[in-house]
């Protein structure tokens, strides 16, 4: 025990005489005197040995040099603190600073805003709706009942079980041809609006699918309104976003919504038509569907078929921007990587 106390003198001479210019020094201290493997816990481990009769006095001088040791570490934390704060006013603030780096829109909402932009040439105003949507607004307005084989052609993600919970069913919306239903709901033609917004469909991620992407949506609905009225528009936001060169073509489709239907394609943008795989060799790219709106869903708005006709189309704006930009994978837009989006600093 005797040998044991001298080598705590000892190390209290060492304390006591313990300096640091600096952060690291006093650090150092800390951990050579204080840490989990340093010298007051070595010392203090000691006590087991120490005879019962002499335990108390022993803890006595344990404390009084742990004690020390703590009281010294403060106060050489301050001096190294005082001294790192001299030490930064010595800095050059005539020195020119870092760059701040300025952030980019992505792109996905350049090309919104270049749609909402064309059609708002048009006359076509914004409509935006809930992500989060009901089956009525979502598939029945649109023509969709329970049992049409429409609704497999979309996997929804739902939120509830009806037969479970009771109710209508709630569900991430497909389209946003839900929007367009809250339009009808609340407004009577004429109605010109076109509604981009976020959809949700249950699809495997890949370079060519995820399970959320972004469409503009657009409704037109007024008296006499044509199948030609429909053709001129869609000719128009081509060439304004694509360019005058672009050819066009209308093919025959499908859509429970609209009727007549028509899918547009047009020229590939990166072959010049020659083929190659983004159009699959065929010289063609599907930009959009579109058609003329079905009187059953006039009828579901207590739109009268007879006095107003309308369009309706539709776009992925992860495809426009493709074709604009030549995103070859669909997973780049949501993985925020930096020097992907740097690319289109230069873009408004």
């Amino acid at each position: 025990m005797e040998e044991l106390l001298q080598k705590i003198e000892s190390y209290q001479l060492e304390i006591t005489a313990a300096t640091a210019v600096n952060a690291e020094e006093a650090e150092a201290f800390r951990i050579k005197y204080l840490g989990t493997k340093g010298i007051v816990k070595a010392v203090m481990g000691e006590m087991k040995n120490v005879p019962n009769e002499k335990k108390k006095e022993f803890g006595l001088t344990l404390n009084a040099f742990k004690q020390l040791a703590e009281e010294k570490y403060e106060q050489l934390k301050q001096n190294a603190g005082t001294g790192s704060s001299t030490k930064k006013e010595a800095i050059d603030f005539s020195l020119p600073g870092d760059d701040i780096q300025l952030g980019n829109r992505h792109p996905l909402n350049i090309v919104r805003n270049q749609i909402v932009s064309i059609f708002g040439r048009l006359g076509f105003a914004v409509a935006e709706g809930p992500e989060i949507e009901d089956d009525w607004h979502n598939f029945g307005a649109m023509n969709l009942p329970e049992d049409h084989p429409a609704r497999d052609m979309q996997d929804t993600f739902y939120i509830n079980d009806p037969a479970v919970t009771g109710g209508a069913a709630w569900l991430l919306r497909t389209h946003t041809s839900s929007v367009q239903a809250r339009v009808m709901e609340k407004q009577k033609p004429p109605i010109r609006v076109i509604c981009p917004g976020r959809v949700y469909r249950n699809e495997t991620i890949s370079a060519r699918a995820h399970c959320f992407f972004h469409q503009v949506e657009g409704l037109y609905i007024d008296k006499n309104v044509s199948f030609a009225d429909l053709k001129q528009t869609l000719y128009f936001f081509v060439q304004e976003m694509f360019g005058k060169d672009v050819k066009v073509r209308f093919r025959p489709s499908y859509f429970p919504f609209t009727e007549p239907s028509a899918e547009m394609d047009i020229s590939c943008l990166i072959c010049k038509g020659d083929g190659c795989p983004v159009c699959k060799h065929t010289g063609w790219v599907e930009i959009l569907g579109s058609g003329m709106v079905h009187p059953k869903v006039l009828a579901n708005f207590n739109i009268d078929a007879d006095t107003f006709t309308g369009f309706a189309f539709g776009m992925g704006i992860e495809r426009i921007t493709q074709l604009k930009y030549r995103v070859n994978d669909l997973r780049l837009y949501s993985q925020n990587d930096i020097r992907f989006l740097k690319q289109f600093s230069g873009a408004l």
